[in-house]
This record gives C-alpha cells, sequence and structure tokens, in this order.
C-alpha cells in the first residue's frame, strides 16, 4: 500500500514511527506492507519517491526541522504540491494529517477531493474536512467505489467510529455524549483538586496539554467539531458549527466546584449529540455516571443504544502514536475491505 501523507507534525511522524517499527509484525500477522511515496508540509518542505521514501531519513530529517535535510536519491522529487504528487500517480491512499481548520477545511478540503478525484481511498486525522464537508466526501467516495476512513478524528486511538459504525452495526444508536476534549477534561480535574482556572491552564500548558492560545479547546471548539462529525456520520445530519450550543469551562469558579462536589456531582466538558441537533456545554453530572469518573487528559463517550442499552468507552484522546495507531487501523481496514478473507 502506497501512502501519500498531507502534513508531517506529530501524529505524521508517529504513523512514520509505527510503521517503522512494526513492518516485520504487520507483514507476518496482517500480510500488510505500507510506503510512504510522499510527504507535504507547510513549513519544512516536501518530498516523492514513487518507489517510496526511506522512513529512517524521513524522520531524521522532520526532526530537525527541514525535509531538505533527507539524502539526494536518483528519482526523489523535491518540492512538488499535493496536487503534483495527487497527479503523478502511484498513491492508493491520501492520510490528511495537516493542521485542522474548522471555519473553511481549506486547504484539506480541496485535496481531499482532488484524491478522491484520483482514484485514492481517504484517511483522516484532519477534523475539518469530515466535520464541515462529510456527505459530499462519503457520497463521491462511494460513487468512485473508495473509502473514506476518519478514526483518529474523534478520540484519536481509541476506535469510536469502528464501534459507533461496525461493533453496533446492529443497533440503532440514539445519541452519542462524551468527553471529547483532553485539555478541559485534565483543567476540570485538577479544578476539582484545588486549583484555581488560571493554575490548572498554566499547568495544562506547561505539560503540552494547552496551545498557547487554548480558545479552541477551553471554549469548546474542538469538541463542536467533533460534535458534527458524530452528528454528521452516525445521524446522516446536515449540522454546522451555527447549529450547535457551545460554550466551554472558562466561567466555572472554585465556588463552582465546590457546590457540584458538595451535591455529590462532578463538572466535565460534555459534547453531545442526536439526530436532531449537538451541544458543547460544561455539566454537572452525578457521580454515578461512567462519564464523571473519568479523571486527567483522557476522553471517553457513551453510545445509546435500543439493543445493549449505554456503552461506554474510555481511553486517550490524543498522543502520537495513539493517533497514529488510529490511522494505522483505518489503513488496515482497507486492505481487509479490498481483499476479505
Amino acid at each position: 500500500m502506497k501512502l501519500l501523507l498531507i502534513g508531517f507534525g506529530v501524529v505524521g511522524q508517529g504513523l512514520a514511527e509505527i510503521l517503522q517499527n512494526k513492518s516485520a509484525q504487520l507483514e507476518q500477522e496482517q500480510g500488510f506492507a505500507a510506503t510512504i511515496v510522499g510527504v507535504v508540509t507547510g513549513s519544512k518542505g516536501s518530498l516523492f519517491h514513487a518507489d517510496g521514501l526511506d522512513i529512517a531519513d524521513l524522520l531524521a530529517a522532520a526532526q530537525s526541522g527541514s525535509l531538505a535535510e533527507y539524502p539526494e536519491v536518483s528519482g526523489l522529487r523535491r518540492g512538488w504540491s499535493a496536487s503534483e504528487m495527487i497527479a503523478a500517480g502511484g498513491a492508493d491512499v491520501l492520510v490528511e494529517v495537516s493542521p485542522t481548520n474548522l471555519e473553511t477545511a481549506q486547504p484539506a478540503l480541496s485535496i481531499c477531493h482532488q484524491a478522491l478525484e484520483a482514484g485514492l481511498h481517504l484517511v483522516l486525522a484532519n477534523k475539518g474536512p469530515v466535520a464541515l464537508d462529510y456527505a459530499n466526501l462519503r457520497a463521491k467516495a462511494q460513487a468512485k467505489g473508495l473509502r473514506l476512513r476518519y478514526e483518529a478524528t474523534v478520540m484519536a486511538g481509541t476506535p469510536t467510529m469502528q464501534l459507533a459504525e461496525e461493533a453496533l452495526a446492529g443497533c440503532e444508536i440514539r445519541s452519542a455524549r462524551g468527553i471529547l476534549n483532553g485539555t478541559t477534561n485534565y483543567m476540570l480535574t485538577q479544578m476539582e483538586d484545588g486549583m484555581s482556572y488560571a493554575e490548572a491552564l498554566a499547568q495544562a500548558q506547561a505539560l503540552g496539554y494547552a496551545e498557547t492560545d487554548p480558545s479552541g479547546d477551553v471554549e469548546g471548539w474542538d469538541a463542536a467539531g467533533k460534535v458534527l462529525i458524530l452528528a454528521n456520520a452516525l445521524f446522516g445530519s446536515s449540522l454546522t458549527m451555527a447549529d450547535l450550543d457551545v460554550s466551554g469551562i472558562t466561567r466555572i469558579s472554585a465556588a463552582d466546584m465546590a457546590a457540584a462536589r458538595s451535591a455529590g456531582e462532578r463538572y466535565k466538558l460534555l459534547a453531545q449529540a442526536t439526530p436532531t441537533g449537538g451541544s458543547v456545554k460544561a455539566l454537572r453530572l452525578p457521580l454515578i455516571d461512567p462519564l464523571a469518573s473519568v479523571a486527567g487528559a483522557a476522553n471517553a463517550i457513551t453510545l445509546e443504544t435500543d439493543l445493549l442499552g449505554d456503552v461506554t468507552l474510555i481511553g486517550a484522546g490524543a498522543g502520537q502514536l495513539e493517533t497514529g495507531s488510529a490511522i494505522l487501523s483505518d489503513l488496515l481496514a482497507i486492505q481487509r475491505m479490498a481483499c476479505p478473507m
């Protein structure tokens, strides 16, 4: 399987490391072999080789800060755009791991459509295209007999979409509600232990959970993007950000935390999707709710079903190898669908 990667930051490098370290095991146990034929980045440059790039050299170049450090070999092309690499042919799957844009989904969205037109399967960790244009991407993929996979967009490597769309395929899913942002969950855990909002944010930033500008997390927009993905994929909705009721954790005070604690409750930033809408709000949950026990930077989701009742999944919602593992899982699923046992 030949891969074209758009983006090569933390997640893209995580996937490359997994492919490097587990190649023998994957080939022996799954009959799976993958090569990276192209990498396009916004700041480090781009590389393309029809026969595949050396992963060790690729990682070394990326970690040096520039793909210009990749060794010169016959057939190597530097500086090509994503469009040029797609047009060159030879790739089987476009892996979209560039930074998410939840306002327009560009430039990733245009690249995804171009890849489908050229006959490439899509695997995304980038939330933007799936959150903002899921229906069109899915329709185009189905029309061309291609696969659209996006496990990494909701809870990183924790298999949320596989659970909902495959393991629970015989069930009617009536709602999805969860803790879909690890930064805010970590902060709320620290605030419950006595930290102020400002102290919890500073610690989250120091640990790398929160960005220098944390607004996407603390104001609820990151989780809102995931609500759109869940609503569109599970319920066939056509919701936009404007349709969601979104607020974050910025107004939660020490007094609020104390009041919740005295009532036997706990604050969580709860993302919810139903067939009729979606929201992201800081809510007080009773301690008996499985989501109330999810601490630190972990994520969790509860799917309400007709046959099994509530099914709750807890796991990592971020991380280099964790997110890379979701992409690998999608790649393996594409191989199984192409070559069923």
